[in-house]
């Protein structure tokens, strides 16, 4: 076989396809990011709709997605659709923003999440090695963290069938200890009043503020002022259902891919939403919403303040009591681990299409004997462990969220250009609900993104920013092919 054979290998199937999409989306964020949503809006039935909504918006642009998917069922998936409808420019500001920040910083931020967790078991791991001035730690988390982002890699370049094996264990593992968290939560929570306190004022909305001397600020929410604390507290639950686009990435190894990647983008949203909103019934269901900082026992810091957020933690020590400690350790570890194995395995095929249509490094346009491209995987390695060294990604994640919002609107729009454009391309799939469904996400995310520039000038302006600068970049390339 060829060294530099660039054809890759369709043997993907629906459920490899499926499992790529839950796992992408499954990392550590549903076990955190729930307690300051609700030091945010203070309400746990607004707390569901938020969660709902997150759900409704990620199903709907997966159904969207779909028609592109279909038309276009080449590796590089977004990257490809954001080209065929809005040119060259465009789809280089998204690769560029996805190489810098979005898929290598989650690639990041998540392995140190798995690092963190396996300090658990593994104390020494929380030992410095060194240290640059006041602001720069590098202990053996990190070394664990750049460790597993390099094994993961290696393990992808070995062909595609040893990545999914990966992630078709480390995805199944996580559904079913979070199915069992769900169901032991509601068994142990519905003997309680616990949920039903929660929902004795439902619609009551607040947002508590832990001030610099530890007191606390309750300020009551009322009309538009509740919208805009949810508008701007979605962004948490829209980055932990973030990456099920990363099924597209790979198209070029899926099986029959008109129709296998819209069945798996609408399985894989529709599977990960209904975990999500019953994860959350089982934390209300476990936990009082609202808590106070520092207090003596879980049950009384409630949801809002479970110990660094660790909401997922306390509502299993709810169920299992102190053991619960290395369970939800070790069920993280699974999780992170699973997600991060998804997300190596589709960034190397983005970076891949962007080098074939000469937007990326050269080399990367080549694949090994396995045919998969390993030079693009090592250099999303190389990117991935540097950020994590600079344990800056964290900020940019933050600033890209937004960017990445603005560029799933971009990318639905190109359902109604494309329609407009190229009528008589062949669509085995159409975008469920066009076009009100198609429209819908639009409208609701341009409406969140709206919040967020009001809100979160400062994080948004500076994902702006991250954008703008790819375009002295496309320019600086472009010059040089000339």
């Amino acid at each position: 076989m060829s060294e530099n054979k660039t054809e890759l290998k369709r043997s993907l199937g629906l459920i490899d396809a499926t499992s790529l999409v839950a796992g992408s989306m499954i990392g550590s964020g549903i076990f955190i990011v729930t307690s300051a949503m609700a030091r945010d809006i203070g309400s746990g039935a607004w707390l569901l709709v938020i969660w709902l909504v997150t759900g409704l918006i990620t199903v709907a642009a997966a159904l969207s997605y779909g028609e592109l998917a279909g038309m276009m069922p080449n590796a590089g998936g977004q990257f490809v659709y954001i080209q065929r409808a809005y040119g060259r420019l465009v789809s280089f500001l998204y690769g560029w923003t996805v190489f810098t920040v979005i898929q290598t910083g989650v690639i990041a931020a998540i392995a140190v999440t798995f690092a963190n967790y396996a300090a658990i078991f593994f104390p020494v791991l929380d030992q410095t090695l060194f240290t640059v001035g006041a602001s720069f730690v590098f202990s053996y988390q990190k070394v664990l963290a750049i460790f597993s982002i390099i094994l993961l890699t290696y393990i992808n370049t070995k062909g595609v069938k040893s990545g999914k094996t990966v992630q078709l264990i480390f995805t199944s593992a996580k559904l079913i200890a979070l199915f069992a968290l769900i169901v032991l939560g509601l068994y142990v929570g519905l003997q309680t009043d616990v949920l039903s306190n929660n929902f004795a004022n439902m619609w009551e909305a607040s947002k508590t503020v832990v001030n610099p001397d530890g007191t606390i600020t309750v300020t009551k929410l009322a009309g538009m002022a509740i919208l805009g604390a949810a508008g701007a507290t979605i962004i948490n639950s829209l980055f932990s259902s973030d990456a099920w686009n990363n099924v597209t990435f790979i198209a070029g190894e899926i099986k029959e891919p008109k129709k296998n990647i819209p069945r798996s983008l609408f399985l894989g949203t529709l599977i990960v939403t209904i975990i999500y909103v019953l994860a959350n019934v089982a934390y209300l269901a476990l936990l009082p919403m609202q808590g106070t900082p520092n207090a003596a026992d879980i049950a009384s810091n409630g949801i809002m303040f479970a110990s660094n957020d660790r909401v997922g933690a306390a509502a299993a020590s709810m169920i299992m009591g102190n053991v619960s400690v290395f369970v939800m350790a070790g069920l993280i570890m699974v999780s992170t681990f699973g997600c991060n194995s998804g997300l190596i395995l589709s960034g190397g095929r983005l970076f891949f299409a962007m080098a074939n249509d000469g937007l990326f490094f050269k080399q990367a346009t080549e694949l090994n004997k396995n045919q998969v491209p390993a030079k693009a995987l090592w250099v999303q390695c190389i990117w991935a462990c540097v950020l994590c060294i600079s344990g800056k990604f964290g900020d940019l994640l933050t600033y890209a969220t937004f960017a990445s919002l603005l560029f799933y609107i971009l990318t639905i729009l190109g359902v109604f250009i494309l329609r407009k454009k190229e009528p008589n391309t062949d669509r085995p799939y159409k975008a469920f609900g066009y076009p009100v469904v198609p429209a819908l996400y639009i409208v609701v995310t341009s409406a969140i993104c709206l919040t967020l520039l009001i809100y979160d000038t400062f994080n948004t302006g500076l994902g702006l920013c991250i954008v703008a600068l790819g375009i002295p970049v496309y320019y600086f390339v472009m010059n040089k092919k000339e």
